[in-house]
């Protein structure tokens, strides 16, 4: 199955003779015209691996495990009517819709790392894919800090981390050549997945190439060398950072890495990523960068490359001049209230590693991580809020049930599939059997903890947020 893809003559002149010479020129377009395979990585925030591919061959759906990521798959539906977005698994964030090659990056950062990261930057962090992948490798401890300069797709970045259940995570707006002034030598790893000219992303886009020339190629260069130094000063000494890019030429990966190499001299080591997973010579340059071409692995264009930092560099100096900090730090006695209103109300405990913050009605739980970063730099959304209190108690939310519930929970109403389809719509229930108890509930579908209602009279108030409610057929 073709689909027409254009690729520029000057665009293949270019990759012929960047080709290794073990690859053909025709396979490269043969490749370039075929449709990508689907692929998703499990969420394994929510659930195991295990328990995901039982669940998945009971739907009938049959999936081959992704080489880089051992909770990636390529996976085929069969014949189902429901679009993968639409089902009750997406939905309710047991697993993200992402492109196979997309997943080698973070792989990358945490390859052969003795000990977890407490601090990881994610510089290009929408629409969410490398971010939820980096708190699920860190057990949702530490702090992951997700940078995405574009306004308009932080809303996607934001419900995809509340959607998978994300709860150490930390959102910024800025360009991210900012960190290095800002917050140098802060980060155990950083991840720079960079804006580039999208080589790679034909088989998605056919038309990614309509606008291709080598003086963009030339502007984008510009960019990349300075995020690249930014996120290189940002990273502690001993620490390490992934550059990937999806595209192809040179000018945007090796001259880049090699740019980095020339300005910080022996502070720079690459680390070759051979030993990343069994087939991973057959695109190691000899830098041991790993520079994918569409037909080696069946997957998107892609160039992915890990550098530690091995001495402190310079940075520049910045005047901070930050408003005050709108939280306060929750008292000893606010804490263990709280935490018992929790438990007595669905069951919850707060995890280790975390703090409550205030802010006039509202309630937040902050990673302990994070405190350090308070008055350094400014956030626009950090940890979960956890509830609103009002005179009668607590109103608990949306996040507090996705990121902090491990299913043990005693105290839930089970859904049947028509409830389950009403719920994500975004309505009320009406359970057959009235529960004696009153206020809020865990709302449970086989199994699995989609959300929270609240009882009024004999119908369940439906707590979704707006940008999780799907309208039309979920299953």
């Amino acid at each position: 199955m073709h689909h027409n893809v254009y690729l520029p003559a000057e665009f293949l002149r270019v990759i012929e003779q960047i080709l290794p010479s073990s690859l053909h020129m025709d396979d490269f377009v043969s490749a370039c015209q075929r449709p990508l395979r689907k692929s998703i990585r499990v969420n394994t925030l929510k659930i195991s691996v295990h328990d995901f591919c039982n669940r998945a061959e009971n739907l009938g759906w049959k999936l081959e495990p992704v080489p880089w990521c051992n909770c990636g798959f390529w996976i085929d539906t069969q014949d189902s009517r429901t679009p993968l977005g639409n089902t009750l698994e997406h939905m309710s964030g047991l697993f993200y819709i992402q492109e196979a090659s997309s997943m080698m990056p973070v792989t990358a950062l945490f390859h052969q790392q003795d000990k977890t990261f407490d601090t990881v930057l994610d510089m290009a962090a929408a629409p969410g894919s490398k971010t939820t992948q980096i708190a699920a490798l860190m057990n949702n401890e530490g702090l992951v800090v997700a940078n995405e300069f574009s306004a308009s797709r932080t809303k996607a970045l934001y419900s995809n981390i509340e959607r998978c259940g994300v709860r150490n995570s930390a959102l910024t707006t800025f360009d991210g050549r900012v960190f290095g002034n800002w917050l140098p030598e802060s980060f155990d790893a950083v991840l720079i997945d960079a804006p580039c000219s999208g080589e790679g992303t034909v088989r998605k886009d056919p038309d990614a190439m309509k606008n291709w020339s080598q003086e963009s190629i030339a502007a984008i260069t510009i960019t990349q060398k300075a995020l690249i130094e930014s996120a290189f000063q940002a990273l502690k000494p001993g620490g390490v950072m992934v550059y990937s890019t999806c595209t192809l030429s040179r000018e945007e990966n090796q001259h880049v890495c090699q740019h980095l190499k020339n300005t910080y001299g022996d502070a720079v080591t690459f680390e070759s990523l051979e030993s990343l997973f069994p087939a991973a010579k057959e695109a190691i340059t000899e830098e041991g960068f790993l520079h994918i071409f569409p037909q080696i692995y069946d997957c998107e264009g892609f160039f992915v490359a890990r550098i530690r930092k091995n001495s402190a560099v310079p940075s520049g100096v910045v005047k901070k001049r930050l408003g005050k900090f709108p939280f306060t730090k929750a008292t000893a006695t606010q804490t263990s209230e709280i935490s018992r209103a929790l438990k007595d109300s669905l069951d919850i405990e707060f995890p280790s590693g975390s703090q409550l913050w205030l802010r006039d009605r509202e309630i937040w739980l902050f990673p302990d991580v994070l405190t350090s970063f308070i008055g350094e730099f400014k956030f626009s959304r950090m940890g979960i809020k956890v509830a609103e209190s009002h005179k009668k108690g607590y109103r608990w939310q949306h996040q507090v049930v996705t990121s902090l519930t491990t299913g043990h929970e005693q105290a839930f109403v089970e859904l049947s599939l028509e409830q389950a389809r009403e719920w994500f719509m975004g309505k009320d229930i009406r359970p057959e059997e009235v529960s004696p108890s009153k206020g809020d509930v865990l709302i449970r579908y086989q199994n699995i903890t989609i959300g929270l209602g609240k009882w009024v009279g004999n119908r369940l108030k439906n707590g979704l947020p707006r940008e999780l409610v799907r309208d039309g057929n979920l299953f």
